[in-house]
């Protein structure tokens, strides 16, 4: 029986590894032939011509020469590519036919057989001429004999198959064409031989991935395949190739995945279901885990040992391309779809073991970034690396959570056995970090150990990421982080430390508008100022969170509960007021005035309704609800009559308020579209372009300040308006939405109120709108009693009786039975007098509240009319007859009167032709002397 074959050596997968040539026929020729060989190889480049249109590549090929063994040769169904012989070569420096015969050929014969054998027909001969030996025979026939022996017995069709090698040793122009010509053809054939032999197995490779779908297909075994043709481009030094085939394998792994959280799971998948029992973290410091490699193998590997190899091997060839900041990004897309992937998985995973693992694999890419680039190059490429510093600080906080190294006591006996299980599973520390001061695992491992070495951990890492975060520009992040800081200084107890990353974090969420996390920072800040007893800024923010609708119900009834058990618990101390703005209280919608116009006399009745809209979770009851009022008397006040006023204030008597606006600047979409325009200069003398840019129409509108949303959050600072002008309602109930609140006064000084602040009290806490816009205003005004004379035609015609209407103003004065109006005559227009007169009385809105008669009596120099009773800013209308008599005009002093007011109609003169009737035409104005019993009356007659 044959011996047994004794098993080959492993491989041992290293970037080392080249194509592997075997070497046949007279060894030590080889052996001194080898380090000029091993030199001049990869000396020149070789373009690789490769199939399916892929673009040409200059490699250099190098060469791993092996003595000729029949075991090398592949066995049918070896995929492995890197234990493959590309080339057999058999060497000989025979120059004695009889040798030749003897011995060369049967070797020769015996060699080509076995190749043969395993259908492998990449072969060449070598016959190396020596100047040495042919001066030593003189029998030796020419050395083309001995070349067109081999050429004839072995080589008929193929004759470039065997090739000289001249004296390789010598330092000559001979030996060097020689040496070219030789080297020449061996990389030509090399490379045939690599390119026919990797396109096989890419041809193969491609087969068995297209038979994915059927039963019993495995995915490690596809894995293995496929690495085989990596492993073969990165021994050719073709790194984005190798890179391709492990980014093909992932792509396919993650796609499976997907799959199978939709339910359509492929069987093999379930080997990666195993629980899993390890998290050590990534592997980055060697070029191939071996020992995760052999899991995968055996199809034993769990999801974590097979993403983690897999990204060692990326990591591996992006450090090669010199790209360690694409090593920083993947590494973060790793970390989070791996929490994704167990749990689309179902794999059972112990609590705190994913933490462990996304903590050390963390702190390994970035160890293995700064081993590769410098400090420089680290500070300037933060913007790459900043994400795995905080999620290693997110991580680390959770296990510090966890493990209970957080709260205030400390861990207890079940969190020291659940850290003494987490450090279990991280197993011995690796040999290639052994000797490493800051190792991750050692970092792990000390900072899970106590409480101090926790704190100070976590503390440097959330201070770095912090750092590094507003270093690149990324205040969002570097808030972000500080929200997490000041949680873990709550649970420490010391809110004091806790509060300045809060309001920072909020303060930067008000300005860019995020809506939810300001409304989860209130809430955390909210507790930092209950602790910190600081009741007039934890007042104002619960009511913020009160009136919050982000919030559920019960969270926000439980806030508005906390500011009415303050009120209610401090009545005794009136003194002491907590002042908070409106808008998180309530808001004030609209206004009305009655009467409309918002004017009213002296000791009149002015009603100011209001809706508010509450937007508290529950009716809250009010002692009372105020508005002060600011009273101005204007310098032209006296223009200020009921006719001015009637005509110049608006007739509807409400004022709508805008909608509250949101607490923090309108986001980026809102703001105007850019208007850009082009600007050419040009030289006045050649009319050339001397520059040219571009304009902003509209910048003023770009960079205008926008407010702060921060002060929403701060102390209000609002000052409560105390002056002797309020209006207030008491004992008030506001029930969540719009509610009426009606105001009532009496008018008592006449000018102009407007009204300032509006403040809801419940026992010392204020609700305070300190401006209302637009201006809410109302007019108070004092008449003095006024006569209006009017005729009722244009013109008044000499000789006929005509009426003319009285009107009678009784400003502030009341008019009593009794009062009398009397007129002094004038000759040329006396007054008829009838037996019924009847005069109408109405209020000063116009609306007719009597009629009563007229009693009218007339003497020759006086005409007196009596007044019916009449209240103080009422009007009295009644008609008489007069009759114009054609005279001369009147001079001006005739018709002068006390306290009369003049108002001129200007006619020209038109004579009429008629019986003795002529149109009254004056310059001035003819009419009578006025006054009144009891008041002084004005009279103003128009005619």
């Amino acid at each position: 029986m044959d011996a047994p074959e004794e098993p080959l050596p492993p491989v041992i997968y290293t970037m080392e590894n080249k194509p592997i040539v075997t070497c046949a026929g007279d060894q030590n020729l080889f052996t001194s032939i080898y380090p000029t060989l091993s030199q001049q190889l990869p000396r020149e480049p070789m373009e690789w011509r490769r199939s399916y249109g892929r673009a040409p590549k200059m490699i250099h090929l190098e060469s791993n020469f092996v003595q000729f063994k029949e075991e090398l040769l592949p066995k049918e169904g070896n995929k492995a590519l890197l234990t493959f012989p590309f080339l057999h070569i058999y060497w000989t420096e025979c120059c004695d036919t009889e040798v030749y015969k003897a011995t060369v050929k049967d070797d020769l014969t015996k060699w080509q057989n076995v190749l043969k054998a395993h259908s492998s027909v990449d072969w060449l001969i070598v016959v190396v001429e020596n100047d040495a030996k042919k001066k030593n025979k003189t029998n030796i026939l020419p050395r083309t004999s001995i070349v067109d022996k081999i050429r004839n017995d072995f080589c008929n069709k193929q004759s470039d198959r065997c090739v000289v090698l001249t004296d390789p040793l010598k330092d000559s122009s001979r030996t060097q064409e020689s040496w070219n010509t030789f080297l020449t053809k061996l990389r030509t054939l090399l490379l045939m031989s690599f390119t026919k032999n990797l396109g096989k197995f890419e041809d193969d490779m491609r087969t068995l991935r297209e038979k994915r779908t059927e039963p019993g297909w495995s995915f490690c075994e596809y894995f293995m395949v496929q690495e085989e043709l990596a492993f073969v481009f990165e021994m050719l030094q073709q790194f984005e190739d190798a890179l391709v085939q492990y980014d093909e394998l992932d792509a396919l792994f993650s796609q499976y995945v997907v799959n199978f959280g939709a339910g359509d799971g492929a069987n093999w998948l379930t080997f990666f279901c195993q629980p899993v029992k390890s998290w050590n973290g990534l592997i980055l410091r060697k070029p191939i885990d071996m020992e995760k490699r052999e899991l995968i193998q055996r199809q034993e590997a769990t999801l974590l040992d097979l993403r983690s190899y897999l990204f060692a091997r990326q990591c591996t060839l992006l450090l090669f391309l010199q790209r360690p900041w694409e090593v920083a990004q993947r590494a973060l897309e790793l970390l989070h779809s791996c929490v994704q992937e167990l749990k689309l998985l179902e794999v059972s995973v112990p609590p705190g073991a994913l933490d462990c693992w996304v903590f050390l694999s963390c702190l390994e890419v970035l160890q293995r970034i700064e081993g590769c680039c410098d400090r420089a190059q680290m500070d300037s490429n933060i913007a790459h690396t900043v994400g795995l510093w905080s999620y290693a600080t997110e991580k680390l906080k959770a296990l510090g959570y966890l493990c209970g190294l957080v709260s205030e006591k400390g861990p207890d006996s079940e969190d020291l056995n659940r850290t003494v299980d987490l450090l279990a599973g991280l197993g011995a520390e690796r040999p290639e970090t052994a000797n490493t001061a800051q190792s991750p695992y050692k970092k792990l491992k000390e900072a899970l150990s106590s409480v101090e070495a926790f704190e100070k951990h976590y503390l440097d890492l959330s201070h770095a990421t912090i750092e590094m975060y507003t270093s690149i520009g990324r205040i969002r992040s570097a808030k972000f982080v500080g929200k997490d800081l000041a949680e873990f200084y709550m649970r420490k107890k010391s809110p004091q430390k806790a509060e300045s990353y809060l309001q920072g974090a909020l303060k930067n969420y008000l300005a860019e508008g995020w809506a939810l996390p300001i409304t989860h920072t209130r809430k955390q800040l909210a507790e930092c100022q209950k602790h910190l007893g600081q009741i007039e800024n934890y007042l104002q923010t619960s009511s913020l969170l009160a009136g919050d609708h982000h919030l559920t119900e019960e969270e926000r009834t439980y806030f508005c509960q906390e500011i009415l058990n303050f009120a209610s618990q401090h009545t005794d101390s009136p003194g002491h007021k907590v002042v908070l703005p409106m808008h998180s209280f309530a808001h004030l919608r609209d206004l009305r005035f009655t009467p409309a116009n918002a004017v009213v006399h002296v000791g009149g009745v002015l009603s100011v309704e209001i809706t508010v809209c509450s937007q508290m979770p529950i009716p809250v009851r009010v002692e009372q609800i105020t508005i002060s009022v600011h009273f101005s008397v204007e310098k032209n006040s006296y223009r200020k009559t009921a006719e001015w006023l009637t005509k110049h204030k608006t007739s509807n008597g409400i004022i709508n308020f805008p909608a509250e606006t949101l607490p923090f600047p309108a986001s980026q979409n809102s703001l105007p579209a850019l208007e850009l325009y082009e600007m050419f200069e040009r030289s006045p003398s050649d009319n050339s372009l001397n520059t040219t840019g571009i304009i902003c129409k509209n910048v003023h509108m770009l960079l205008r300040r926008q407010e702060s949303g921060a002060a929403l959050d701060s102390p209000s600072g609002v000052a409560l308006e105390d002056g002797p002008h309020v209006l207030q309602c008491g004992d008030v109930t506001l029930a969540p939405g719009a509610n009426t609140v009606t105001f009532r006064t009496q008018a008592k000084e006449p000018g102009t109120y407007t009204l300032r602040q509006l403040c809801a009290s419940a026992g010392p806490v204020c609700f305070v709108l300190p401006h209302l816009y637009p201006l809410a205003q109302y007019d108070v005004y004092s008449q003095e009693p006024q006569l209006h004379v009017e005729p009722l035609a244009d013109s008044l015609l000499a000789g006929i009786p005509q009426k003319v209407k009285f009107t009678v103003t009784t400003g502030h004065y009341t008019v009593k039975n009794g009062d009398s109006l009397q007129l002094s005559n004038v000759e040329a227009m006396p007054v008829l007098c009838h037996a019924e007169n009847r005069a109408v009385i109405y209020s000063n809105a116009r609306e007719k509240a009597s009629e009563a008669s007229l009693r009218v009596q007339s003497s020759d120099k006086v005409t007196s009319i009596s007044l019916p009773a009449a209240p103080a800013y009422h009007v009295i209308e009644f008609e008489l007859e007069v009759l114009s008599l054609p005279s001369a005009p009147a001079t001006a002093g005739e018709s002068s009167a006390l306290g009369v007011t003049e108002a001129q109609r200007k006619h020209k003169d038109t004579p009429k032709a008629g019986h003795c009737m002529a149109t009254t035409d004056h310059k001035v104005r003819r009419g009578w002397d006025c006054s009144a019993c009891g008041g002084g009356l004005r009279s103003s007659c128009l005619f």
